[in-house]
Protein backbone atom coordinates (compact mmCIF):
# COMPACT_ATOMS: atom_id res chain seq x y z
CA UNK A 1 0.00 0.00 0.00
CA UNK A 2 1.38 3.25 -0.90
CA UNK A 3 1.10 6.14 1.55
CA UNK A 4 0.70 9.69 0.09
CA UNK A 5 0.96 12.65 2.17
CA UNK A 6 -0.67 15.73 0.84
CA UNK A 7 1.20 18.70 2.34
CA UNK A 8 -0.12 22.43 2.59
CA UNK A 9 0.58 26.15 4.12
CA UNK A 10 -2.45 25.44 6.66
CA UNK A 11 -3.77 22.05 5.77
CA UNK A 12 -7.44 23.93 5.35
CA UNK A 13 -8.04 23.91 1.52
CA UNK A 14 -6.32 22.41 -1.23
CA UNK A 15 -4.54 19.31 1.02
CA UNK A 16 -8.02 18.18 2.48
CA UNK A 17 -9.01 18.26 -1.22
CA UNK A 18 -6.62 16.41 -2.48
CA UNK A 19 -6.97 14.04 0.51
CA UNK A 20 -10.56 13.54 0.19
CA UNK A 21 -10.26 12.63 -3.93
CA UNK A 22 -8.04 10.17 -2.88
CA UNK A 23 -10.33 8.73 -0.57
CA UNK A 24 -12.44 8.88 -3.11
CA UNK A 25 -10.55 7.52 -5.80
CA UNK A 26 -7.54 5.40 -4.83
CA UNK A 27 -9.64 2.70 -2.14
CA UNK A 28 -8.25 0.77 -0.47
CA UNK A 29 -4.68 0.85 -2.56
CA UNK A 30 -3.42 4.25 -0.71
CA UNK A 31 -2.75 5.26 2.60
CA UNK A 32 -3.51 8.75 2.61
CA UNK A 33 -3.29 12.09 5.03
CA UNK A 34 -2.55 15.55 4.63
CA UNK A 35 -1.20 18.20 6.87
CA UNK A 36 0.44 21.52 6.93
CA UNK A 37 3.40 23.61 7.80
CA UNK A 38 0.75 25.28 9.82
CA UNK A 39 -2.94 24.03 10.94
CA UNK A 40 -5.46 26.90 9.81
CA UNK A 41 -8.29 25.08 10.61
CA UNK A 42 -10.68 23.63 7.52
CA UNK A 43 -12.48 25.43 5.46
CA UNK A 44 -16.13 25.65 5.17
CA UNK A 45 -16.25 25.98 1.32
CA UNK A 46 -14.02 23.32 1.20
CA UNK A 47 -15.93 21.17 2.30
CA UNK A 48 -19.29 22.63 0.54
CA UNK A 49 -17.12 22.07 -3.30
CA UNK A 50 -16.48 18.50 -2.07
CA UNK A 51 -20.38 17.73 -0.97
CA UNK A 52 -21.55 19.49 -4.02
CA UNK A 53 -19.28 16.89 -5.91
CA UNK A 54 -20.76 14.15 -3.73
CA UNK A 55 -17.60 13.64 -0.90
CA UNK A 56 -17.86 14.59 2.61
CA UNK A 57 -14.38 15.67 3.91
CA UNK A 58 -15.45 17.42 7.03
CA UNK A 59 -14.38 15.08 9.60
CA UNK A 60 -11.24 14.97 7.98
CA UNK A 61 -8.78 16.66 10.34
CA UNK A 62 -6.40 20.21 10.05
CA UNK A 63 -2.86 19.24 11.28
CA UNK A 64 0.73 20.50 11.47
CA UNK A 65 3.06 17.73 8.93
CA UNK A 66 5.12 15.52 11.97
CA UNK A 67 8.19 13.66 11.62
CA UNK A 68 6.12 10.86 12.33
CA UNK A 69 3.80 11.63 8.80
CA UNK A 70 7.20 12.07 7.01
CA UNK A 71 8.69 9.10 8.23
CA UNK A 72 5.41 7.06 7.00
CA UNK A 73 5.05 8.87 3.41
CA UNK A 74 5.96 7.21 0.15
CA UNK A 75 5.28 9.99 -2.13
CA UNK A 76 4.50 13.81 -0.24
CA UNK A 77 3.08 15.82 -2.51
CA UNK A 78 3.51 20.12 -1.97
CA UNK A 79 0.56 21.66 -3.26
CA UNK A 80 1.28 25.20 -2.85
CA UNK A 81 4.79 27.25 -3.25
CA UNK A 82 5.04 28.09 0.42
CA UNK A 83 4.56 24.01 1.28
CA UNK A 84 7.57 23.06 -1.18
CA UNK A 85 9.92 25.54 -0.11
CA UNK A 86 9.18 24.78 3.78
CA UNK A 87 9.10 21.53 3.27
CA UNK A 88 11.34 19.56 6.06
CA UNK A 89 13.58 17.22 4.57
CA UNK A 90 12.55 13.99 3.31
CA UNK A 91 13.77 10.38 5.00
CA UNK A 92 15.95 8.67 1.72
CA UNK A 93 13.35 6.86 -1.03
CA UNK A 94 10.59 9.23 -0.58
CA UNK A 95 9.26 10.51 -3.50
CA UNK A 96 8.72 14.30 -3.46
CA UNK A 97 5.59 16.09 -6.02
CA UNK A 98 5.00 19.43 -6.45
CA UNK A 99 1.67 21.18 -7.68
CA UNK A 100 1.79 24.30 -7.96
CA UNK A 101 -2.28 25.25 -6.99
CA UNK A 102 -3.34 28.72 -6.64
CA UNK A 103 -4.96 28.95 -3.25
CA UNK A 104 -9.00 29.27 -3.64
CA UNK A 105 -8.92 30.85 0.14
CA UNK A 106 -7.17 34.19 -1.20
CA UNK A 107 -10.12 34.86 -4.40
CA UNK A 108 -12.14 38.35 -4.03
CA UNK A 109 -15.49 39.64 -5.39
CA UNK A 110 -19.07 37.66 -4.52
CA UNK A 111 -19.73 34.83 -2.98
CA UNK A 112 -20.38 33.47 -6.70
CA UNK A 113 -17.38 34.16 -7.80
CA UNK A 114 -15.28 33.06 -4.87
CA UNK A 115 -16.99 29.31 -4.59
CA UNK A 116 -16.20 29.59 -8.47
CA UNK A 117 -12.33 29.71 -7.67
CA UNK A 118 -13.09 26.81 -5.24
CA UNK A 119 -14.67 25.01 -7.79
CA UNK A 120 -12.22 25.46 -10.24
CA UNK A 121 -9.58 24.18 -7.45
CA UNK A 122 -11.41 20.64 -6.71
CA UNK A 123 -11.37 20.04 -10.57
CA UNK A 124 -7.81 20.58 -11.04
CA UNK A 125 -7.18 18.55 -7.98
CA UNK A 126 -8.91 15.94 -9.46
CA UNK A 127 -7.26 15.79 -12.24
CA UNK A 128 -3.85 15.75 -10.38
CA UNK A 129 -4.84 12.91 -8.37
CA UNK A 130 -6.15 10.83 -10.59
CA UNK A 131 -2.75 11.04 -12.90
CA UNK A 132 -1.23 10.70 -9.69
CA UNK A 133 -2.94 7.18 -8.77
CA UNK A 134 -2.47 6.26 -12.20
CA UNK A 135 1.31 6.62 -12.25
CA UNK A 136 1.86 4.58 -8.92
CA UNK A 137 -0.06 1.65 -9.67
Amino acid sequence: MVNILYLCTGNSCRSQIAEGWTRQLGGDRFEVQSAGIEAHGKNPRAIKVMQEAGLDISSQQSTIVSEKMLDAADVVVTVCGHADEQCPSLPPGVKKVHWPLTDPAKATGSESDIMDEFRTTREEVETRVRDLLKNLT
